[in-house]
């Protein structure tokens, strides 16, 4: 027995793989993917029970590890990936966590962009009471990279574009020094979604995702991936999902799956969004700085576009005059913007990532990252620009 495939033609483009792959109907002939919410499989007997959880053929046995709606989710989301395999999680953090436990033991050395998600740094710092040790460095700064490598480095994590402000990174460069030094890159994809980057087509091993975000996107889930190739996905992570159980429900699956299903119609729309606020922004006198990759002052903006598609994605910051009781005012006065630190929703999110995103972080490190208390982010949702554009202004204008 093996699990079968949809019939799709080989050349197949990334629109019509983020509709229309999957697995194929059941004998009911369903058009909408089935939602598969049980715990465990029957088998026709013992010995075929034996040899399916012993790996020898391939079945869905319990669901812990293998469900044909996560299968069906993972199916999709490494076409869009252009990788060979994906494993779903509980969640993007715990796609984080299953690189270490999959990958690294006490003794290797981790290179992480000091510019990441604060939880990312936080649990990288967390390991180094299992003997995983990680150097954090800039960003943009390649050679600060290649100079951070070690003989028992195994491991580069990048996040591009960063959470919150937005820094772009070299890929190709990052695995040319992660290959070169024996270890291999991951590549957080959240921001970018791969309507809009495929970190893989450059180089990268893995391509992580927090699906809470755009591959849902709308704010209903929490659910994580990890794509790449066979070997890894099956040889290094399918046996920790077994043993620790860091399992993405079916139910979370199937959400996800559907919400792949205008992934790139909404991170288009939500991109031209963003730039037009963005420009904006930019024009505000109780704005001093504003971030975004799709806006020509942004330091790594021409890497930005070659890297994601001529788009900067639905995320921007910005720093506002006054400090913290300045960013707070802004976000006080607002009436459309949903202040919370979650992103990637449909609707417009604010937040104080000083005080939410990066909290847990000491201000030394916030610090290095460049992130400041007067700094908001902003991922903009799918309403009309000039309702943001007032909502915001409610709160600037108290400032200038």
């Amino acid at each position: 027995m093996s699990i079968p495939r949809v019939n799709l033609p080989a050349d197949a483009r990334l629109d019509t793989l983020a509709v229309r792959e999957g697995l194929p109907p059941t004998p009911w002939g369903e058009n909408s993917e089935a939602l598969f919410l049980t715990s465990s499989f029957v088998h026709p007997d013992a010995a075929t029970a034996a040899r399916r959880f012993a790996n020898e053929e391939e079945a869905f046995v319990y669901s812990r590890f293998s469900n044909p709606t996560v299968t069906m989710m993972e199916r999709r989301l490494a076409a869009l990936e252009g990788t060979e395999a994906c494993i779903g999680t509980a969640s993007g953090m715990a796609a984080i966590t299953m690189i270490i436990l999959g990958l690294l033991k006490a003794g290797d050395h981790v290179v992480c962009s000091q510019s990441t998600f604060g939880s990312t740094i936080k649990l990288f710092q967390d390991f180094a009471k299992y003997g995983v040790t990680t150097s954090f460095v800039s960003q943009t700064d390649v050679a600060a990279w290649k100079a951070a490598v070690r003989p028992e480095t195994k491991l580069l994590f990048a996040e591009s574009p960063t959470n919150p402000l937005t820094e772009v990174c070299d890929i190709r460069a990052l695995a040319d020094i992660a290959h070169e030094a024996g270890a291999l890159l991951a590549v957080d994809n959240c921001f970018c979604s791969p309507a809009l980057q495929r970190p893989a087509e450059m180089g990268a091993d893995l391509v992580m995702h927090s699906g809470t975000k755009y591959l849902d996107g709308q704010g209903r889930v929490i659910a994580g991936a990890l794509c790449g190739s066979e070997a890894l996905i099956n040889g290094k992570f399918v046996p920790v999902m077994r043993s620790a159980g860091l399992s993405l429900s079916p139910f979370n699956a199937w959400v996800v799956l559907k919400g792949m299903e205008t992934l790139s119609i909404r991170m288009e729309a939500q991109s031209a969004r963003a730039l037009k606020l963005a420009q904006w922004l930019e024009q505000q006198p109780a704005v001093e700085r504003v971030y975004y990759p799709g806006l020509a002052s942004h330091p790594q903006h021409e890497l930005a576009m070659r890297q994601q598609r001529g788009l900067g994605g639905a995320v921007l910051s910005f720093t506002v005059k006054g400090g913290r009781e300045g960013a707070w005012a802004v976000s006080d006065a607002t009436r459309i913007c949903s202040v919370t630190s979650n992103l990637g929703d449909t609707k417009t999110t604010l937040t104080h990532p000083s005080t939410t995103s990066h909290g847990r972080l000491s201000e030394e490190q916030r610090q290095a990252a460049g992130i400041t208390q007067g700094l908001l982010r902003v991922a903009v949702g799918l309403e009309d620009v000039q309702d943001l554009q007032n909502d915001l202004l409610a709160g600037l204008s108290q400032l200038a």
